[in-house]
């Protein structure tokens, strides 16, 4: 192999090690999300709230799009996923409701 060729493999060594770093980080971070919202839905079921709040979606949905922005990440993407997130979270509260 070639110096640059060795080089290259150590780099890219090395941002797959921070990618799975990150992953990790990612999946654990869903799971306390995933707690506080489950939380959400028992207390939404035990007061007779509706299991979304179309409010605070369009809140949420401005904030991850500025911060979006601000951590150079496609903000279409960030919405997609928030989105994604939230449908999920609604199917949990509907769940907890019946």
């Amino acid at each position: 192999m070639s110096d640059a060729v060795t080089r290259a493999a150590a780099l890219l060594k090395g941002h797959r090690e921070s990618i799975d770093r990150l992953d990790a980080i990612l999946v654990y971070t869903l799971g306390e999300r995933f707690k506080h919202t489950q939380a959400v839905g028992v207390l939404k079921a035990e007061h007779e709230l509706p299991p979304s709040d179309p409010a605070r979606e369009e809140q949420q949905i401005a904030r991850l799009t500025d911060l979006a922005k601000r951590a150079d990440l496609d903000p279409e993407f960030a919405k997609k996923f928030l989105n994604f997130i939230i449908q999920e979270v609604i199917q949990h509260h509907k769940q907890h409701q019946s």
